[in-house]
C-alpha cells in the first residue's frame, strides 16, 4: 500500500498507455472490435465513454484556466513592454521551428523516394472547408462577444481579451487590488482542479488508447508503410534533435531533464490528439515541473497550442512528396520552396481553425498543382499519426516557454533541475483535511456574522 502511494502519476500514466495499446491490439487481432459484445459494449461503449469523459473534463478547464492564468501572468509581468517582448519572441520561435520542421520533412521524404511506383487504390472521397483569409483571421482575433468566444473556445480571442483585462487592471492600480487578489486565488483554484482531473488520467489514457488501437489496428499501416515510417522519423528528429538543439542553444538548459519531465504531458497529448485539450496539463508541467514563471507560461502555452504547427508542417512536407511521387508529378526546387513558405504562412492564417491540418494540406496541394483528393489516400492512417504529431507540438510549446522565460529572467532553474519538483502522487491528490477544516470555519464565521 505504501509503495502504491509513492508511485508517481507519470509512472501510472505510462503503465496505462502500455496496457491500453496491448489490450487494443489483442482485441483488434482477435476481431472483437465490432459486431459483438466486447466491441459494442466494451470498446465503443465503456472505453469510449471513459475516454470522452476525461477529454471533456480537460476541455472544461481550458477556458477558465487560460483566462485567469493569463490575466495573472500579465499582472505578474507588470510591464506592458515586457509583455510585448514575450509575445514577439514566442511568435518568432514558433515560426522558426515550423520552418525547420517542414524543411527537414521534405528533405527526408525526397531522399527516401516514398510514393514512387505506388499502385494508387481508389481514392477516398474528400472535401475540405475553405481556408479563411489572413485578414479575416486577424480581424477575428478581437471578440465581438467574449462570452460567445469562451463558449466556443476561440483561443486567440480569449488570449486577446485576457491580456487586455490584465493590462487594464495594471492601469487602474491600487483600486484594483481586490480584483487582482481574486484572480490570483481563482488561478490557484483552477490549478488544483487540474490536479483533481489528472487523478483519473491513468484509467482514461488506458481507455483512449485501447479504443483507438482496437478500432484502427495496424493493418492499414502496411499499405502506407513508407509514408508512415518517414513521417515518424521526421517527427522524432524534430523532437529529439531540432527542438532539443534549439532548447540547449538558446537557453542552455538540459534537454534530458526537459524530456524526462515532459513525458507525462506527451502521453496526455498522444492519447487525446488535441493540443488545446492538453493545455491544462502542459501549463502545469511548464510552471511546476520546469520552473517557468506563470507570467510567461500563461501566454506561451495557449498561444503555442493555437499557432504552433510543427507536427502538422512535418505531415504536410512528407504527404506532399508522397502524393507527388504517387501521381508522378515533379515538383522541383521551386515547388518545394513553395511548400515551405505556404506551410509557415498557413500556420498563421489558419490558427485555431477546426481541421486545420487538412485545410493547410489542401492549400499546399492546390498551390503546387497536386490533386486535393489525394489527401484521401492518407486519411486512414492520419488518426494514429496525429497522436504523435500532438505530442511533438506540446513539446515545442514547452521548449519555447523555457527559452522565452530564460531570456526574460522569468525562470526558476532550481525547479527545472530538481527531479522531484511538481511530481504528483496519490498523497498530493488527496484532500488536506486541515485546510478543509480551516476553510469551513471561515465560511461558518462569515455566515454567523451575516
Amino acid at each position: 500500500m505504501t509503495q502504491e502511494k509513492k508511485m508517481t502519476l507519470t509512472t501510472k500514466v505510462i503503465m496505462g498507455m502500455g496496457l491500453g495499446i496491448a489490450v487494443g491490439l489483442i482485441i483488434n487481432l482477435l476481431g472483437l472490435n465490432a459486431g459483438n459484445f466486447i466491441g459494442d459494449n466494451i470498446v465503443n461503449g465503456l472505453f469510449a465513454s471513459i475516454g470522452m469523459m476525461f477529454v471533456t473534463a480537460l476541455k472544461m478547464l481550458v477556458v477558465p484556466l487560460v483566462f485567469f492564468s493569463l490575466i495573472s501572468g500579465v499582472m505578474g509581468i507588470g510591464d506592458i513592454g515586457s509583455l510585448g517582448k514575450v509575445g514577439a519572441k514566442s511568435f518568432a520561435l514558433y515560426l522558426l521551428t515550423t520552418a525547420i520542421a517542414i524543411t527537414v520533412a521534405i528533405t527526408l521524404a525526397v531522399l527516401s523516394g516514398i510514393g514512387e511506383g505506388v499502385n494508387l487504390p481508389t481514392v477516398t472521397a474528400f472535401t475540405v472547408k475553405e481556408a479563411p483569409s489572413l485578414s479575416s483571421v486577424l480581424i477575428n482575433i478581437i471578440p465581438s462577444n467574449i462570452i460567445n468566444a469562451m463558449a466556443e473556445g476561440k483561443m486567440l480571442q480569449i488570449i486577446f481579451f485576457s491580456i487586455l483585462t490584465g493590462i487594464s487592471i495594471l492601469m487602474v492600480g491600487k483600486k484594483a487590488e481586490p480584483m487582482a487578489e481574486l484572480i490570483e486565488i481563482a488561478n490557484e483554484v483552477m490549478m488544483k482542479m487540474v490536479n483533481i482531473v489528472m487523478a483519473a488520467a491513468p484509467y482514461a489514457v488506458f481507455a483512449l488508447l485501447a479504443k483507438a488501437i482496437a478500432n484502427l489496428g495496424l493493418d492499414l499501416l502496411a499499405d502506407l508503410a513508407g509514408y508512415v515510417v518517414v513521417l515518424i522519423i521526421a517527427l522524432m528528429l524534430h523532437l529529439f534533435v531540432t527542438l532539443m538543439g534549439i532548447l540547449k542553444i538558446f537557453s542552455g538548459m538540459s534537454p534530458f531533464i526537459f524530456l524526462k519531465k515532459m513525458r507525462e504531458t506527451q502521453v496526455f497529448a498522444f492519447s487525446t490528439s488535441s493540443s488545446n485539450a492538453t493545455i491544462p496539463v502542459t501549463l502545469r508541467a511548464v510552471t511546476e515541473r520546469l520552473g517557468v514563471s506563470n507570467s510567461v507560461a500563461s501566454f506561451t502555452v495557449p498561444f503555442g497550442a493555437t499557432i504552433n504547427m510543427d507536427g502538422t508542417a512535418i505531415m504536410q512536407g512528407v504527404a506532399t512528396v508522397f502524393i507527388a511521387n504517387a501521381y508522378g508529378v515533379e515538383l522541383g526546387m521551386t515547388g518545394y520552396l513553395t511548400v515551405v513558405l505556404m506551410s509557415v504562412l498557413a500556420s498563421i492564417g489558419t490558427a485555431g481553425v477546426p481541421g486545420v491540418g487538412l485545410i493547410m494540406l489542401s492549400m499546399v496541394f492546390t498551390q503546387v498543382g497536386l490533386p486535393v483528393e489525394g489527401i484521401g489516400l492518407i486519411l486512414g492512417v492520419d488518426r494514429l499519426l496525429d497522436m504523435i504529431r500532438t505530442a511533438v507540438n506540446v513539446s515545442g510549446d514547452a521548449a519555447v516557454s523555457v527559452i522565452v522565460a530564460k531570456s526574460e529572467s522569468k525562470m526558476d532553474e532550481r525547479i527545472y533541475n530538481d527531479p522531484e519538483a511538481g511530481i504528483l502522487t496519490d498523497e498530493n491528490l488527496g484532500i488536506d483535511e486541515a485546510a478543509e477544516q480551516e476553510l469551513a470555519e471561515v465560511v461558518q464565521e462569515t455566515h454567523d456574522k451575516s
